[in-house]
């Protein structure tokens, strides 16, 4: 959830330590936990009754919809067959042109 790796989790437990003092961690542990866990509770029931669940799950398939979409609507490949046809043509109406001429 913070991304915290092992040694600024001992560095935090350190500071507190000192701060709050050996007698009154173990209550702020505590409370902190319960207080943590007060929090999600409270933020997966506001998700819930606005619905944010779904919107997220409505916008990853629309998502995944857009991105197979733009895949199969690749152009490039399109246009450089077109602009190969075009060039063969040219050379074409350029050496029966030629051909004409002589």
């Amino acid at each position: 959830m913070f991304n915290m790796g092992f040694s600024e989790l001992i560095l935090i437990l350190l500071i507190a330590f000192v701060i709050v003092g050996p007698k009154d961690l173990p209550k702020v542990a505590r409370w902190l936990g319960r207080s943590v866990k007060k929090l999600r509770r409270l933020i997966a029931q506001a998700r819930l009754e606005l619905g944010l669940n779904e919107i997220e799950k409505e916008t990853d398939t629309i998502r995944r919809e857009t991105a197979q979409l733009q895949r199969s609507a690749d152009i490039k490949a399109e246009l450089s067959g077109t602009e190969k046809a075009l060039k063969d043509g040219l050379r074409e109406a350029v050496k029966s042109a030629s051909d004409e001429k002589a």
